[in-house]
């Protein structure tokens, strides 16, 4: 697989948001927006290029448009791809930076897919302000439609192998699933990985975070 097929590949269904655009006359349905998390596009990147093997910068324009360009090692040479953003109504020069890096992941291939699918309405739940509907929240058989919308769970990406947990990592990870009796398929789906072995580096403080929290809770 190609650098780039394992970033393009569509993540797990619960890993995709949605967010209303249009609603009906009659506030029982409403257009959804398909988007992913930033922190998710991170991931992507350090599991396919490795923590090491990408870097991202911000610039200003002169009319307040910020730009992220993304640059990842291909080989010897470091190749960037640019896109921007301007400051979003919710959260401004925060969310001005995240959409500008989600935007310039998206000429990399993350999350790319989201953008092709077409148009979907999904069942709402709608309020009525100043004689106005607007849109409140999702059913639960909406966002089943949504899940089903978003392929549900694939096939996890493969990591650079010179990136997978060590065997000194593997072997505490092995350790700690013992001690709590782990289901380690539904652990390896849970870390979207195939087996412990799979885990990337930069994952496995959160891996041993996971077990140890299920210890606690048992």
């Amino acid at each position: 697989m190609s650098m780039f097929d394992a970033l393009s590949r569509p993540f797990p269904g619960d890993a995709v948001h949605w967010r209303a655009q249009t609603l009906k006359g009659d506030g029982t349905a409403a257009m959804a927006l398909a988007y992913i998390d930033a922190r998710d596009v991170m991931r992507r990147l350090d599991e396919v290029c490795g923590p090491e093997g990408w870097s991202d910068s911000y610039t200003e324009t002169g009319k307040g448009r910020l730009i992220c360009t993304i640059s990842i090692k291909c080989g010897d040479d470091w190749i960037s791809k640019s896109d921007g953003a301007g400051d979003t109504d919710v959260e401004g020069e925060k969310g001005a930076i995240s959409d500008a890096f989600k935007r310039a992941a998206v000429k990399w291939g993350v999350g790319r897919y989201l953008y092709d699918m077409d148009a979907i309405w999904a069942e709402c739940e709608s309020a009525d302000r100043n004689g106005k509907k607007y849109w409140k929240k999702w059913t639960p058989r909406g966002l089943a439609q949504l899940r089903s919308a978003a392929g549900g769970a694939v096939a996890p990406v493969q990591p650079r192998q010179d990136q997978l947990v060590t065997e000194e990592q593997l072997t505490r990870l092995q350790n700690a699933a013992d001690d709590v009796q782990a289901d380690l398929q539904a652990f390896c789906k849970f870390m979207g990985v195939t087996s412990l072995k799979t885990i990337p580096q930069s994952r496995f403080d959160e891996a041993m975070s996971a077990l140890h929290r299920k210890k606690k809770a048992a």
